[in-house]
């Protein structure tokens, strides 16, 4: 939450979005979330609206992307959420190969496994030929389902995820 001289007032013509965001004494709650570390420093490391609530545990997307952007086959990604009947959410990567790359779900899995807790690891991965990103580059996530009805792309479950 922020509070200043400079924070904004509401949103135009939105007054249950303004109520939602601004509290009475004026503090903003900006939707990010951060953690602080051993020497008091705090690191934004999501959005609130993007995480992923799997079985009661919360995964940030952005944490799987990092990751999953190691991998030398990948070129960019974007993790989003995917309805599960049994957890609520799992978490699905969208991928974009490097050019001349080739990468198939397994080998993306196994190397999530070795940086990431096995509730964090992706359930499904989609390769896709490109992602929908802002003017400025910036992957929009809250598109990421709308290339599960848009082709060409390869959608590959994972075999098993401990």
């Amino acid at each position: 939450m922020v509070k200043g001289p400079y924070t904004m007032l509401g949103y135009f013509s939105n007054e249950k979005a303004t109520a939602d965001a601004i509290e009475p004494d004026s503090w903003l709650h900006s939707g990010d979330l951060c953690k602080m570390d051993e020497d008091g420093y705090f690191y934004i490391v999501d959005r609130k609206k993007d995480m992923i609530l799997t079985a009661g545990y919360n995964i940030y997307p952005a944490e799987i992307e990092r990751v999953i952007v190691g991998h030398p086959a990948v070129a960019m990604v974007g993790v989003g959420p995917k309805p599960d009947p049994h957890k609520g959410e799992i978490a699905k990567a969208y991928i974009v190969l490097r050019a001349g790359a080739s990468a198939d779900a397994n080998s993306i899995i196994d190397h999530c496994r070795k940086h990431l807790a096995a509730y964090k690891v992706p359930r499904e991965v989609m390769f896709v030929p490109a992602l929908p990103t802002t003017s400025s580059g910036k992957i929009m996530r809250r598109e990421l389902k709308t290339l599960d009805h848009n082709a060409p792309a390869t959608k590959q479950k994972v075999d098993a995820v401990v």
